[in-house]
């Protein structure tokens, strides 16, 4: 296993290393038992009123935009930021046939210090960049510092409003961590050289995962962070052949506080 130090290091390279998979990316995920059921659940778990309509909702680290489809579907009435740092991966999501449309845009930008992209693309000044919710699948766990991360999250939520971590944490479970590396090593990677004829993001992306906070710990990093009503809820069992991800992925859900 890599450094801490390594590792951060290895995570700057990750929106690269995504462009080169970006065209076989679906292909692989979607074979997952549950990947677009298990987005659509956490997006709903947001708990958004009447279809999102008035609201902006902010898809931070939205890939190919696979987790910006869910929350449209949930929240068909709301406009939707999607922002990433791999240019490819952003490509895939602007052809997705039946997703783009005025109240959908998606942003080339770095979920590390997301501000001053979103102001640009919103044409809004900085303080003025809010989002009644976000969403973020797969990417806190990618960050070369998920503490400033996390710091420069929190303005961007309107007061109240609620966050999603859609993400994978084994660190509190031996079985979830011989699970997943099971799954890993035994068809995620085989797979990733099967359809791009390369591994190298994928053999991180187990580090990554087997290198994240557990769920009391990730919990307990939020609310330093400033972020209130903190809970984690399970995720697998959503659809059939989805039980190996039991344990091991989850919604993280909080809140930035209402003022008073």
């Amino acid at each position: 296993m890599s450094s801490p130090r390594l590792l951060a290091d290895r995570k700057r390279e990750v929106p690269s290393d995504f462009d080169i998979v970006a065209g076989t990316y679906d292909t692989l995920v979607q074979r997952n038992p549950g990947y677009v059921e298990h987005l659509q659940l956490s997006a709903s778990r947001l708990g958004l009123p009447d279809g999102g309509r008035g609201l902006r909702l902010l898809d931070l680290c939205c890939g190919t935009g696979l987790s910006t489809a869910a929350l449209a579907a949930t929240y068909p009435h709301a406009q939707i930021v999607g922002l990433d740092a791999s240019g490819g991966m952003l490509e895939v999501a602007g052809r997705k046939v039946g997703l783009i449309r005025d109240s959908v845009q998606f942003v080339l930008g770095d979920a590390m210090d997301p501000v001053a992209t979103l102001a640009t693309a919103m044409n809004v000044a900085k303080q003025d960049v809010h989002f009644d919710a976000i969403l973020m699948a797969y990417g806190i766990r990618n960050m070369s510092d998920a503490d400033a991360c996390l710091d420069r999250l929190l303005p961007l939520l309107a007061p109240g409003a609620p966050i999603c971590f859609h993400e994978y944490s084994v660190a509190d479970s031996p079985r979830a961590k011989g699970t997943w590396t099971a799954v890993a090593w035994g068809i995620i990677i085989p797979a990733g050289l099967i359809t791009s004829r390369h591994t190298r993001i994928y053999r991180y992306l187990w580090r990554s995962v087997m290198s994240f906070d557990g769920v009391k710990a990730f919990e307990a990093r939020l609310r330093r962070h400033g972020f209130t009503d903190v809970r984690t809820l399970p995720v697998a069992g959503a659809v059939k052949f989805d039980f190996w991800q039991d344990g091991i992925l989850h919604s993280f859900l909080a809140r930035r506080a209402a003022t008073t």
